[in-house]
């Protein structure tokens, strides 16, 4: 079943309309708290409560006069509200209401991507189990090296995946917070204990100290998180183009019967998710830049910071969450070729087990030097002559008389390299999961 990306409810928690709304929110939970401790008039704080609202094109018109939203916001309310609207705002400044409207959209957007982490770790998690057992060759520098297995390189997604799951949590926990401290952070026209009490109607927590805004530090590490993720995703989405290579073609991301991969070469199949991925990853991480550079403010507070998070809040939140939904469907769909992988382990006559070779000569008394001299001048010859390692190494007597024929049958045991499979998915999931020995999406059976 192919996972399509339906989650538009990102993009509606960052437009004009629920933008305000959290605002109302903020001004709402306010006027209640501030009317509960006598400060605002119970029957205006009804009123308030009561009739508050806003039409968007009125506030638009408004600002576009006063050239300040905040205040533009406030005059549409007040239209509403009436004569009690002298209450509406009472005690605050712009940026308390606009600082905590934002922790609170942040906070609604936090909970999509989160969902969007999770879902792909269970992805990686079941396909990692489908291919525990599938040989494949480790590469390290694009070249050949050992023995792994595809479900290893799965697994390993699966524990990064993780990693960022538990960063993200923290970061937008660090976000979860409020400020009603009023133009320089001195709550000189409330007090901390009714800062509080309207966090806590919000859901939020109160930052313990302010200037006029929460300071960015917190945004810098909550959009550095989402550009960590990012990367991971990137590093997955180039993993999969490496090995969708002609030359290789162990892996390749799905393609459908009518589609079409070039207007001129009828042959193509372009892993054009994997590059969607890989591209929109360098947004994530530019935005994250822009982050950095808002932490630093003048004195007790400037603008610069407000015109940039207008555009990489949004657009990093719902970059992150499309991403993750295009990374699980890429893994849920990919199509994967088990005996590929294993033409291509063996296709360099046993080079690969070497290192193994190398261990085995020293266990039987030669020098490591010597062994090592040993070792790579077979090598060398074969990869470049194209001769078969493992027949070259039986042949020469200077090893076959130090090292016995079992022991050198099993230098070249796949399994003996993969023995510890197992106990690296137990680290990795904490206990078998059985799903093993699947159909892969091509019908072969993983090996």
């Amino acid at each position: 079943m192919i996972v399509r990306y339906t989650r538009p409810e990102i993009g509606q928690i960052w437009s004009e309309e629920n933008r305000f709304r959290s605002w109302l929110k903020v001004e709402l939970a306010a006027t209640e708290t501030l009317a509960e401790a006598g400060w605002v008039p119970k029957k205006a704080a009804k009123t308030i409560r009561e009739r508050a609202n806003f039409k968007l094109e009125r506030i638009q018109e408004i600002e576009a006069e006063v050239r300040h939203d905040v205040i533009a916001f406030n005059t549409a309310v007040a239209e509403f509200v009436g004569p009690e609207s002298r209450w509406f705002h009472y005690g605050l400044t712009s940026n308390d209401v606009v600082d905590t409207a934002q922790a609170l959209l942040v906070k609604q957007a936090s909970r999509l991507i989160d969902a969007g982490i999770v879902r792909l770790a269970q992805t990686l998690k079941k396909r990692a189990w489908e291919f525990k057992d599938t040989p494949q060759i480790g590469r390290t520098h694009g070249v050949h090296a050992e023995p792994i297995t595809f479900g290893l390189k799965l697994a390993n997604w699966y524990s990064e995946t993780q990693r960022n799951l538990t960063r993200f949590r923290n970061a937008a926990e660090d976000m979860r917070v409020g400020k009603l401290s009023g133009a320089v952070g001195t709550l000189a026209h409330l007090t901390p204990e009714l800062e509080e009490k309207i966090c806590a109607r919000l859901g939020l927590n109160p930052a313990a100290i302010s200037s006029q805004v929460i300071q960015r530090d917190r945004h810098a590490a909550y959009l550095a998180t989402l550009a960590v993720i990012a990367s991971t995703l990137d590093k997955i989405a180039t993993e999969i183009r490496h090995l969708q290579r002609t030359e290789v073609r162990e892996v390749e991301e799905f393609f459908s019967e009518k589609q079409k991969g070039s207007s001129a070469m009828p042959h193509k199949r372009n892993p054009i998710t994997c590059e969607q991925i890989s591209g929109l990853a360098r947004v994530i991480r530019a935005n994250a830049q822009a982050g950095f550079e808002n932490v630093a403010l003048w004195h007790e507070r400037d603008i610069s910071h407000s015109s940039v998070e207008r555009v990489i809040f949004p657009d990093s939140t719902i970059l992150t969450d499309y991403l993750l939904a295009k990374t699980t469907q890429l893994i849920e769909t990919m199509f994967v070729y088990p005996d590929r992988m294993l033409h291509n382990l063996e296709s360099t006559g046993g080079l690969i087990y070497s290192g193994q070779l190398l261990l085995d000569l020293v266990e039987s008394g030669v020098s490591r030097e010597d062994a090592y001299r040993m070792v790579q001048t077979h090598a060398m010859h074969s990869w470049r002559v194209g001769l078969n390692f493992r027949e070259q190494i039986l042949a020469d007597k200077a090893i076959t008389t130090r090292v016995p024929k079992a022991q050198l049958d099993r230098a070249f045991d796949l399994k003996r390299q993969l023995k510890n499979v197992d106990k690296i998915f137990v680290r990795v999931f904490g206990k078998k999961s059985g799903l093993r020995k699947a159909t892969t999406k091509t019908g072969e059976k993983s090996y």
